[in-house]
C-alpha cells in the first residue's frame, strides 16, 4: 500500500525510490509486525481473559502442563493481525504470490478459530473437547488445496510450468507431471503439502515458544529463497529457477517473523497467552503456501525438518500401537510404546528435560536445519 502512494510521488522527492527496494519494505514488514504484535498483544490477552478464552489442555499431555488450563488461547488472532497489517502495507497489491499466500493464511485461520471456539464450548457444556470434527477440519484443508491447486496449474504465475516443481541439491531440474500427461497429480500433491504443514505445525504447537520460534527460523530461511528467486542476477548466480514476482513474497515471510518474535514476546514460558489452533494452523498454512509457490515443496522437508520429525513421531506412534493392540492386546501395547509419548516433545518432556530446554533444543535443530537448507542454494 506504501508502495503505490510513496513510490509514484518519487519524482518529487527522491528518497521515496527506496520503496522500490523489495529488502527496504521486508524489513519495514518486519519491524511493522513487531510493533502490531506488541500494540494489539495486551489488548487481545485482556479481552480473552475477560471472555474466559482459556486453553483446553489436550488428552495425554504430560501432567506438569495441568496449570496451564487458565491460560488464555485464541492468540492467533495477535499473529494473524501481526502479519496481515504489515503486509498489506508493505507489499506491492498488484502481485498475486503474495494475495495467495494471505487468502491460505486467512482460510486456515478461519479453520482454526472454529476448532478452538468449539472445544471452549464442549468444554463449558461438560463435553469432550473435541473441537471441530477431524474430518470436517480435513475437508477444509483439502478444499483449500484443491483450490489453490488448480489455480496455480490453469493460471500460471510466470514463465514456467504451473504444474511443476524443483527439486533441491539439483539445478535446473524441473518436476512436470504434464510432461507424461499426469498433470493432474499436482492437484492432490499441493493437497498434501498444505494439509501436511498445516497439521505439523498444529502439532508442534504443545509447548511454550516452540512452534512460534520454529515459524521464525523457518520463514526467515525462506524470505531468502523467496529473495534470491525473485531477482533474475541471483537466480541465475545461485542456479535457482526465476520467478517474476515471487520476490514480493520476501515482504509476507518477514512479516511472518515479525508476528512470531512479537507473539513469543507474549508465549515464552511462562506464556501469556497461546497461539491455540487459530495460530497454528494459520502459520502451517502460510508456511505451506510459500513452499508451493515457490515451487519448493521438497525443500520444507528440509526447512521444517522439526515440524516433520513431530508429526513423524505422532504417525509412528498410532500405527505401532494399533499393531500391537491387534497382535498383542491392549496392556502389551499401552507398555511397549516406542515414544514415552507423542508428538516428540512430550517424549523428551517425559525424558526429565526441562520445558525450556526442550523448546531451546529443537530451536537450534531448527536452525540446523535452516543452515541445511540454505546450504541447497549453492550445492547444486
Amino acid at each position: 500500500m506504501l508502495y503505490e502512494f510513496l513510490f509514484p510521488l518519487r519524482e518529487y522527492f527522491s528518497p521515496f525510490r527506496i520503496f522500490s527496494s523489495i529488502s527496504f519494505r521486508a524489513a519495514g514488514a518486519a519491524v511493522t509486525a513487531l510493533f502490531v504484535a506488541f500494540v494489539v498483544g495486551p489488548f487481545i490477552i485482556r479481552w480473552l481473559q475477560r471472555m474466559q478464552v482459556h486453553q483446553v489442555v489436550r488428552e495425554g499431555t504430560p501432567d506438569t502442563h495441568a496449570d496451564k488450563g487458565t491460560t488464555p488461547t485464541m492468540g492467533g488472532f495477535i499473529i494473524l493481525a501481526s502479519i496481515l497489517i504489515p503486509t498489506l502495507l508493505w507489499m506491492r497489491l498488484d502481485n498475486r504470490y503474495v494475495w495467495l499466500a494471505l487468502i491460505t493464511t486467512i482460510w486456515m485461520g478461519a479453520i482454526g478459530f472454529l476448532d478452538d471456539f468449539l472445544k471452549l464450548r464442549q468444554k463449558r457444556a461438560g463435553l469432550k473437547n473435541e473441537g471441530l470434527v477431524s474430518r470436517w477440519k480435513l475437508a477444509g484443508q483439502v478444499t483449500l488445496g484443491i483450490a489453490l491447486g488448480l489455480y496455480l496449474w490453469q493460471v500460471p504465475l510466470n514463465p514456467l510450468p504451473g504444474a511443476s516443481t524443483t527439486v533441491p541439491f539439483f539445478k535446473n531440474v524441473l518436476i512436470v507431471p504434464a510432461a507424461i500427461g499426469l498433470a493432474w497429480l499436482y492437484v492432490p500433491f499441493v493437497t498434501f503439502v498444505m494439509a501436511g504443514t498445516s497439521n505439523a505445525v498444529n502439532l508442534t504447537d504443545g509447548l511454550d515458544g516452540l512452534a512460534s520460534g520454529l515459524m521464525a527460523i523457518a520463514m526467515a530461511t525462506f524470505a531468502a529463497f523467496a529473495y534470491a528467486m525473485g531477482r533474475i542476477d541471483a537466480a541465475q548466480y545461485l542456479g535457482l529457477f526465476y520467478l517474476r514476482g515471487a520476490g514480493e513474497l520476501t515482504v509476507f515471510c518477514t512479516a511472518i517473523v515479525g508476528a512470531c518474535l512479537g507473539f513469543l514476546w507474549f508465549n515464552t514460558k511462562p506464556a501469556q497467552i497461546f497461539m491455540g489452533d487459530t495460530g497454528s494452523l494459520a502459520l502451517g498454512g502460510a508456511l505451506g503456501s510459500v513452499a508451493i509457490l515457490l515451487k519448493s515443496e521438497f525443500l520444507v522437508v528440509f526447512i521444517g525438518g522439526v515440524f516433520v520429525a513431530e508429526t513423524m513421531s505422532v504417525l509412528i506412534q498410532r500405527s505401532a500401537f494399533k499393531w500391537r493392540k491387534r497382535q498383542h492386546g491392549l496392556e502389551y501395547a499401552k507398555a511397549n510404546r516406542v515414544f514415552l509419548r507423542a508428538p516428540l516433545h512430550h517424549h523428551f518432556e517425559l525424558k526429565g528435560w526441562p520445558e525450556s530446554q526442550v523448546v531451546v533444543r529443537f530451536w537450534i535443530i531448527g536452525i540446523l536445519c535452516a543452515f541445511v537448507a540454505l546450504s541447497t542454494m549453492k550445492l547444486r
